[in-house]
């Protein structure tokens, strides 16, 4: 049975992905608001990991929607969460097992157990969440275990994570992003994997 996984390009959707793998078939997809966004970094993480890889676009109107709840709460949460449910709702059409990176120390992106089973239940797929009871220290040691993983603060590492394009198009208003999300925010791209 096919597996669509969310896929940053990061160690938390590859690790997903690993885990998947034993019993799926997996598929990888990237979701950007526009399609000329260059994601070569991400495709290459996913040949590393041997897993089809696709792109597909959100669109601009999304990525507008998500700039004004960031800007009207003054946190990005909501509209992190807002781009997760409707990337999780895209892949729900395209398959019948859905899954992602999120874990058990992550606050964004995280839907609720009601979100997840109003997605199962009208959406008629299953949302699998493989990293949901690690914590930080057992997510490195897999991903050390795994993976050869280059880390750097958002928008300086290329990954495809949804708040780099969000932070852009906040820059595009005239708004300076920074105020709006936590400050030294670490993320990871996965650049090859541990071979053994």
């Amino acid at each position: 049975m096919k597996a669509g996984i969310l896929f940053s390009g990061g160690k938390d959707s590859a690790l997903a992905a690993v885990m998947l793998s034993r019993d799926y078939e997996v598929e990888l997809t990237t979701f950007v608001f526009r399609p000329e966004r260059d994601i070569a970094a991400v495709q290459d993480a996913a040949k590393a990991l041997g897993f089809p890889h696709v792109t597909r676009v959100l669109g601009d109107a999304l990525l507008q929607e998500a700039c004004d709840l960031v800007v009207g709460c003054g946190y990005p949460n909501d509209g992190i969460n807002l781009v997760h449910r409707h990337a999780i709702s895209r892949l729900a059409a395209l398959y019948p097992v859905v899954g992602d990176g999120t874990r058990l120390n992550d606050r964004v992106p995280m839907l609720s157990a009601a979100e997840v089973q109003s997605i199962e239940a009208r959406l008629g797929c299953s949302y699998v969440r493989p990293l949901l009871g690690f914590g930080t220290t057992e997510v490195n040691r897999l991903a050390d275990r795994h993976l050869v993983v280059r880390f750097g603060e958002t928008g300086e590492i290329e990954n495809g994570d949804y708040e780099h394009e969000i932070r852009g198009a906040l820059r595009e208003r005239g708004c300076d992003p920074a105020p709006l999300f936590p400050a030294h925010h670490r993320q990871s791209l996965v650049v090859d994997v541990v071979c053994g």
